[in-house]
């Protein structure tokens, strides 16, 4: 018999979307007129983007993003490179619509504060039902797998671990879920999430 749930807890990247790392840097390289490498050295080979992801004020990474680069980028600039590297699963997407009718639903992304902001313009469907409920890892002191992430989410949510689902495309973030006490698994496509929720009774 399924568990009655609280919560239907999500990553983002690699679930609801068809995150495009390489997109995204062409995006952002095209729009300050640097090369792909630039920016991709900018944002990830100096460990920038990891330091956004445990709390970096938004302000001070793009200042710092600006600086490796020699420009000055906005909040829009930075937002239009990820909207366009995140492609929506639709039939994800369309799930989750549905689920979200009956139960409360919330995301959980390893990714800096901005992408609170960010996530509704992804998801403009979504977006009534995640008012409040979209947590980044910039907001919660550290990065899935760590389980004290996961029950600070819960927390937040006013949800019990055991009461919630949790659904992540890296096995890795899974386990921690599990050992913070969520119920918890894998889900890349609209089939593999289809299986899933229908084990639980969603």
């Amino acid at each position: 018999m399924p568990v009655a749930l609280d919560c239907l807890l999500l990553d983002f990247d690699g679930v609801l979307v068809n995150y495009a790392r390489h997109l995204r840097v062409r995006h952002l390289a095209d729009t300050c007129a640097r090369t792909p490498a630039q920016v991709h050295a900018a944002l990830f080979d100096s460990g920038l983007e990891r330091q956004f992801d445990l709390g970096l004020h938004s302000a001070s990474y793009l200042q710092q993003l600006g600086d490796a680069l020699g420009v000055s980028i906005s909040i829009a600039q930075w937002q239009d490179a990820r909207i366009a590297a995140s492609p929506p699963q639709t039939g994800v997407i369309e799930r989750v619509q549905r689920i979200a009718q009956v139960m409360p639903i919330a995301i959980l992304t390893n990714n800096g504060a901005l992408m609170a902001q960010t996530i509704p313009r992804i998801l403009p469907s979504l977006a009534p039902m995640l008012e409040g409920r979209i947590l980044c890892s910039g907001e919660l002191g550290g990065r899935k797998p760590d389980p004290a992430v996961f029950l600070r989410a819960v927390e937040r949510l006013d949800a019990r671990p055991t009461r919630t689902l949790f659904v992540d495309d890296l096995f890795v973030n899974v386990r921690g879920a599990r050992q913070a006490g969520l119920l918890a698994d894998t889900a890349r496509d609209s089939r593999s999430f289809g299986k899933l929720i229908k084990r639980h009774g969603l």
